[in-house]
Parts: structure tokens; C-alpha cells; sequence
């Protein structure tokens, strides 16, 4: 019974490697499809390569995020800034946003990546701090005030998200240290200035 559960161990192993072999390539090409996509929705109209000239800048924090400087016939015209809650948690898992500013800091857009909040509610991420329609939920076009932005409960400006406070402060603290990583860089010359390169409260 020994070697008949050995042998099938090793079978499983086996078969579960050999996926894994089959699908990383596939997952890693989507993901950088997605990441290419991302960066054109949340940045003006550019004509260089983002991606090969990304580079790392430090936040308050003393972490590092990645920023993709947007360039049209070599001036910068806004950047791309990968960036995930660390402030604040989310309901369930971190959230990772690309967003993007122009040259001046203003928000131009962003796009949720990756998160694991509830359906209906924090998931509603993506259109809630976009609709235009509601000013006092969107964040598009804003100026950063000094302080970052919060929710009107933690005495911001923005509506959190109904029955998703939570979530709420998770996303905007991403979009904050969006923000700081932007600030503490010459994206034009990309280096930083550390020259690091490289409701309810129910949810």
C-alpha cells in the first residue's frame, strides 16, 4: 500500500508539474497583455515604449513601485503607476491598481488589476470612483489634495462605496501611494529621487 500511494504521488506531481509548465507561459503572456492595456487606459496618447522604460520609485512607506513614463516624441505627457493598498486592508486580499496621471500629478484614470473583494459590493471598485455622473465618488480629473485622498467618514471628500467602507480606504490608500511614488521622481529622466531604478462598515 506504501509504494501504491508513493507511485501515486509521484504520478500527481508529475501531471500537476507538467500543467503548470503548460499554463505559465499563457497566464504570464495575458497578464502582460493586460498590463500593456491597463497603461493605455489610464494615460494620454503616447507613441514610446512604457514598459522598456519603466522604472522603480520609493514610497513614504519604503517600498518601491513601478512607474511607466508616457511620452509623446520624447515629453512626457503622464505616467502609469502600478500600485496596491498597504495602509489599509481590504475585505479580502490586497488590490492592485494601475493608475495614471499626467505630467502634472492631476488623476486621469485608473484600472483595477487584481482583488478579491466581495461581488456586488467592493468589487464595484472599478466604475464606483469613475462615474462622472457623481462627483462626489469621482476621482478622475482630481488634483491630489495635500493630504491624499479619504473617505468622507475619515473626513475626505470622496463617497466610499455603499456597505464597502473597507474596501474603500484600501483602494484609495493605493491610489495614494500611486500618487507619492509619482512625486518622489523625475519621470522625465527616470530616476528617482533616492535613485532607486530598476453605508456600514461590513466590508
Amino acid at each position: 500500500m506504501l509504494i501504491v500511494l508513493t507511485g501515486i504521488c509521484v504520478i500527481a506531481g508529475a501531471i500537476l508539474a507538467a500543467v503548470y509548465n503548460m499554463t505559465a507561459g499563457p497566464i504570464a503572456e495575458a497578464q502582460a497583455l493586460a498590463l500593456e492595456q491597463a497603461i493605455k487606459d489610464v494615460t494620454p496618447e503616447f507613441n514610446n515604449r512604457p514598459s522598456e522604460e519603466a522604472f522603480m520609485s520609493v514610497t513614504p512607506e519604503g517600498d518601491s513601485l513601478k512607474i511607466y513614463p508616457a511620452k509623446m516624441d520624447g515629453k512626457l505627457v503622464g505616467v502609469a503607476v502600478e500600485s496596491s493598498n498597504k495602509n489599509y486592508k481590504a475585505f479580502s486580499g490586497d488590490i492592485k491598481v494601475v493608475v495614471g496621471f499626467d505630467a502634472e500629478g492631476k488623476i486621469l484614470n485608473y484600472s483595477v488589476q487584481q482583488h478579491s473583494e466581495t461581488p456586488g459590493l467592493g468589487a464595484k471598485m472599478q466604475d464606483w470612483f469613475s462615474d462622472e455622473n457623481k462627483p462626489k465618488q469621482n476621482i478622475k480629473g482630481r488634483q491630489m489634495p495635500e493630504k491624499g485622498l479619504s473617505v468622507s467618514k475619515d473626513g475626505g471628500d470622496v463617497d466610499a462605496i455603499t456597505a464597502a467602507t473597507i474596501t474603500s480606504r484600501a483602494f484609495l490608500d493605493a491610489v495614494n501611494r500611486a500618487y507619492s511614488a509619482f512625486m518622489n521622481t523625475d519621470a522625465t529622466s527616470s530616476a528617482t529621487s533616492n535613485n532607486e531604478k530598476g453605508g456600514n462598515d461590513h466590508e
